[in-house]
């Protein structure tokens, strides 16, 4: 059987789809940077949290983090997993804080749910006002020009019975500002399968254009190979990077 029940609410399996993401080696990486680059603060805000993972680890490095989502089911799960933490119900393309913050990330691509090129550059001002002198934006991008359609990450997970089957992979038709991540969900307990497959919008941007996005906003940019364990510079040829921003 073949149906999209498991369209209704993606919060219930999100951590399931992101089984195979090292979340701690990300934040350690994150903190290193933040720790090279920053001003020294630990106040932390988390765009597109989801059910707070990347929270809970900045929590645990003693910050004091916060976290911001356009869905509520995520956040119900968030609130769950890091009681300490203050959520919000925010768009990250035109988000506000009570207080300045030294550090703001913005991790597993979700930078590019920005959607639009304008979008994108509201995302960016936003940040950059919402940061302390000498605060950081980091975030992982993916660059347009140098996406393969045809490559497409998978794994499975086996939970209460059920076997999950995740799917993900870019896809960009060569020109314009919008790309797309493709998603697919299979859930199989004993002979029922339900499937259910998505397409979401995404913002298309090269990388020496989003660069030139993050200067003209006063960032101070530094671009990393996308590497968790190492410290080096983009090569230019890789389609993914980390981008370190300072706020000057």
């Amino acid at each position: 059987m073949s149906n999209n029940a498991l369209y209704t609410d993606l919060s219930g399996y999100y951590d399931l789809l992101c089984a195979d993401i090292n979340y701690q080696a990300q934040s350690h990486s994150v903190r290193r940077l933040h720790q090279l680059f920053g001003n020294n603060g630990n106040t932390h805000l988390d765009l597109a949290c989801g059910t707070g993972p990347h929270v809970r680890h900045f929590i645990d490095f003693g910050y004091s983090s916060s976290g911001l989502d356009i869905n509520q089911p995520m956040l119900d799960r968030a609130k769950l997993r890091c009681p300490e933490a203050h959520f919000s119900l925010q768009d990250m393309c035109g988000f506000t804080v009570g207080a300045p913050v030294d550090l703001i990330t913005c991790l597993l691509y979700s930078i590019h749910y920005s959607g639009g090129i304008e979008r994108l550059q509201a995302c960016i001002a936003s940040a950059h006002a919402a940061l302390k002198a000498k605060g950081v934006f980091c975030f992982n991008a993916v660059d347009k020009n140098r996406i393969d359609n045809h490559s497409f990450a998978r794994h499975t997970v086996e939970q209460d019975g059920s076997r999950f089957s995740f799917g993900s992979g870019w896809n960009y038709c060569g020109h314009g500002e919008r790309q797309s991540l493709k998603v697919s969900i299979e859930k199989t307990t004993q002979d029922l399968t339900q499937r259910w497959e998505d397409e979401h919008a995404m913002v298309a941007v090269g990388f020496d254009e989003l660069k030139r996005l993050l200067q003209a906003a006063r960032f101070e940019v530094h671009v990393l190979e996308h590497d968790y364990e190492k410290i080096i510079p983009w090569d230019g040829v890789s389609g993914n990077a980390v981008f370190v921003c300072v706020k000057v």
